[in-house]
């Protein structure tokens, strides 16, 4: 009988906590984050949030300035090393407006134990691209 792998999908386990993310299900989302994780969102300007209760504030406080959000994911791919790279687009229309807004960003993520431990955001596509990659390098 063939074994099962002990790796985790890492492709997958981003799918389900951006899925979470998206349907405002912070406990879930919280689920897969490590207790010390680090959302580092200084390349957009907007600080970082060390832990899982700073983490969570900051999604509840960005999640509750819209109405409807969507987070639409573009690519995921697993570079390796714990390393993922995310493309996605947030779609949202904020509290008290008709309109909608869009930003179209990439996450990288890394991974240990099937727990995100870090996840770094840039408006910068190929900026993002290319700190994945040397990342996942570098952890090899």
């Amino acid at each position: 009988m063939p074994e099962e792998s002990t790796t985790p999908d890492l492709v997958e386990l981003t799918r389900q906590a951006v899925a979470a993310g998206s349907s405002r299900e912070l406990d879930t989302l919280m689920s897969f984050c490590a207790p010390d994780a680090v959302w580092d969102l200084t390349p957009m300007g907007i600080g970082t949030f060390e832990g899982r209760a700073a983490i969570r504030g900051f999604a509840e406080d960005w999640l509750g300035s819209y109405e409807d959000f969507e987070i639409e994911l573009q690519g995921v791919l697993d570079l390796g090393n714990g390393v993922v790279f995310v493309m996605n687009r947030l779609k949202g229309r904020p509290v008290g407006s008709t309109g909608d807004t869009q930003l179209r960003q990439a996450w990288v993520q890394v991974w240990i134990d099937a727990m995100m431990v870090r996840q770094m955001s840039y408006l910068d596509i190929d900026e993002a691209r290319v700190a994945a990659e040397r990342l996942a390098e570098e952890r090899g």
